[in-house]
């Protein structure tokens, strides 16, 4: 069996101790990590590999930053995509992968967005286009390529991963052209592997600090791991770990959890 895990930790430095020590409790064998956000001189390592994990990571400081932690083999290290785009002429901190346990597993943190209209949403969503089109390559040279593409992907695919449609009118992570980009990974091959063994109905996986939003359950389930075909095969149980994001100075975000054969 393979456990792998997605979790925006939002600031390792902060939280790596309990970060660690939930992958330890959770016999988690890989966990993509996204919003670092330190410098990769800043990363924590030792605390990592005291638990006996490898990891890889890439980060340029208070914002954004990704990383994988494994325990089953960190091989074949990439630092983003090929055709990646760059915001403002940097390409940033938003994607890494590594062969773990022969599954070439994508940590991803997709652009916010900030508001419809914006020079960011852009971004975002041709940095979505230009990451389904690389996937949907890797699929076409290998079929039967194991590859997950774990992250936060800051969309709210249906109207069931929010917690009230009214409140996100107008705004970013449920507009029809971000649904679209998320949609096109299906399209490619690729499954939203933990749906079919959620309680979709207020299941989430971000809640905001402010207005009291995780004890009243208002969220989003904006973190995924879509698996390619041959991987997809392999999952037979999935979860979102809630209780890690009821823990003093927890993270906004809960660790999305999928078993694998």
């Amino acid at each position: 069996m393979m456990r792998l895990a997605s979790w925006n930790v939002n600031s390792i430095r902060a939280r790596s101790e309990s970060v660690v020590a939930w992958a330890v409790d959770a016999d988690v064998d890989v966990v993509a990590l996204q919003e670092t956000k330190c410098t990769d001189d800043g990363f924590p390592v030792m605390s990592f590999l005291a638990a006996g994990y490898d990891v890889a990571f890439t980060g340029s400081g208070g914002y954004n930053g990704v990383a994988i932690a494994s325990r089953i083999g960190l091989d074949e290290v990439e630092y983003g995509f090929e055709g990646q785009p760059a915001f403002d002429g940097e390409v940033e901190a938003r994607a890494i992968s590594a062969v773990c346990g022969g599954v070439r597993v994508w940590s991803l943190y997709v652009p916010n967005g900030r508001a419809p209209g914006d020079p960011h949403f852009v971004y975002k969503l041709d940095w979505l286009t230009a990451l389904r089109d690389r996937a949907a390559l890797w699929l076409a040279h290998d079929p039967a390529a194991q590859i997950a593409l774990a992250g936060d992907w800051n969309v709210a695919p249906t109207d069931a991963d929010v917690w009230d449609t009214a409140e996100f009118e107008g705004k970013t992570h449920v507009t029809d052209a971000e649904r679209a980009a998320f949609d096109a990974f299906a399209q490619a091959g690729y499954t939203d592997a933990a749906r079919p063994y959620l309680d979709t109905a207020k299941t989430y996986t971000f809640w905001d600090y402010q207005q009291l939003r995780f004890p009243r359950n208002q969220g989003m389930r904006i973190d995924f791991v879509l698996c390619s075909p041959a991987l997809n095969d392999r999952v037979f149980d999935a979860s979102i770990d809630k209780a890690a994001r009821k823990e003093p100075g927890a993270s906004d975000h809960a660790p999305v959890v999928l078993d694998m054969r």
